[in-house]
């Protein structure tokens, strides 16, 4: 069977991680990797490197116009389906497997479904309500066939969009298995690799623009930047924006605010798996408005401080503070951080997503399932 997986950028490289190693491990699977987006930009520290170093890649498609507005957004969009179209015809896969919310999926998606491949869509169901990912979700959820959820509530929302029970597998998040399956850095390596001393406190920021709203990427990201400035013995490491609309705004504040505060701070384009979650090993909290302050951090028994709408509507660990995207908000949270009642509470901090085995799951179900006839699909109505 072949089983094409697609990837767009870092952050959902390292979820698939696992599930793609499984994969090119079993006797029984073909794999055939198409890698697109962000992997493929300079300004975003060309990715794709580290993916050959360990995966055969099939597929390069490019995508991404040197633009992050809505119209330079729409048009690579169009331009990524056209490619995907393509790549299919030559590759024919049996099933294309995406993940997520991402506009570059949306149109991987699309391609799969009009050349009639069945498409298995992992971390369906969740809600991300200040962001149009949120919209694109839900549609890939639509155009899917198979359907891996990390949580049982994600389940039902999956169910309620009218897909048939049978084809929704609650697997648990795709995150947990890195920090279960990789041998993270000790902190002597960590700072080493970062190049960086960590402080008396530590703080991780990743901070990516509210797409539903307009032009609130540098006013939000100001206020940020001066709650912490407020902070002392802090140093800070930022990883910087993905390639949504607005995103460059952030990126040339990160530069130059570490440009002028380089004794507390540092950047990085892209830290990859290891080096991100080595460093939940080590700072106190994950500051700004990214999945991974709720999906991940939780495991370390960490805080997170989650900043204005991107995330709302996720299932949420009782370690997430959440906070408006004002700088009297933002220090009101960190001084509950790292108060002592909140702090002594950290140890009891349970991941609602799941037990970390979920790629082993899905290769099961997807070498169990019959896709002579999964294509047609009727909508499941929930009835009293």
């Amino acid at each position: 069977m072949k089983i094409c997986v697609v990837t767009g950028t870092r952050a959902e490289y390292g979820l698939l991680y696992w599930l793609v190693k499984e994969i090119e491990a079993d006797k029984d699977l073909e794999l055939q990797l198409i890698v697109t987006g962000m992997h493929l930009s300079p300004e975003f520290g060309l990715t794709y490197k580290e993916i050959e170093k360990e995966f055969k890649i099939d597929k390069k498609i490019e995508m991404l116009l040197s633009s992050d507005t809505s119209v330079g957004v729409s048009k690579s969009m169009g331009l990524a389906q056209i490619s995907f179209a393509e790549a299919y015809d030559e590759l024919k896969p049996d099933i294309v497997v995406v993940l997520g919310d991402r506009y570059e999926i949306f149109s991987a998606t699309s391609a799969a479904m009009i050349s009639r491949i069945p498409i298995a869509h992992l971390h369906g169901g969740e809600t991300t309500e200040g962001a149009f990912d949120e919209s694109i979700r839900h549609s890939i959820t639509k155009m899917s066939h198979l359907h891996f959820v990390a949580t049982q509530e994600y389940k039902n929302r999956v169910i309620q969009l009218g897909e048939n029970p049978s084809r929704v597998f609650n697997v648990g998040g795709m995150g947990i298995e890195n920090i279960k399956r990789l041998e993270l850095l000790c902190k002597d390596e960590f700072e080493k690799s970062i190049d960086f001393q960590l402080n008396k406190k530590n703080i991780l920021v990743t901070f990516h623009p509210v797409t539903l709203e307009n032009s609130t990427a540098k006013e939000q990201f100001s206020e940020l930047l001066n709650a912490i400035d407020e902070l002392e013995d802090t140093n800070i490491i930022f990883t910087k924006a993905n390639s949504d609309t607005d995103g460059r705004i952030i990126n040339q504040m990160i530069d130059k605010y570490v440009s002028n505060n380089s004794h507390k701070s540092v950047c990085f384009t892209s830290l990859g798996q290891l080096r991100y979650l080595s460093a939940l090993q080590y700072v106190d909290a994950v500051l700004g408005n990214s999945s991974s302050g709720l999906a991940e951090a939780p495991s370390f028994k960490i805080g997170t401080i989650n900043i204005g709408d991107r995330q709302k509507g996720r299932i949420k660990a009782s370690s997430i503070v959440d906070c408006e995207p004002n700088k009297n908000s933002i220090l009101e949270a960190v001084k509950k951080l790292y108060s002592k009642e909140f702090q002594e509470g950290l140890k009891d901090t349970i991941n609602p997503y799941g037990d970390g085995c979920s790629s082993k799951k899905i290769i099961e179900v997807i070498k169990n399932v019959n896709l002579n006839h999964i294509l047609k699909k009727s909508f499941y109505d929930l009835r009293d």
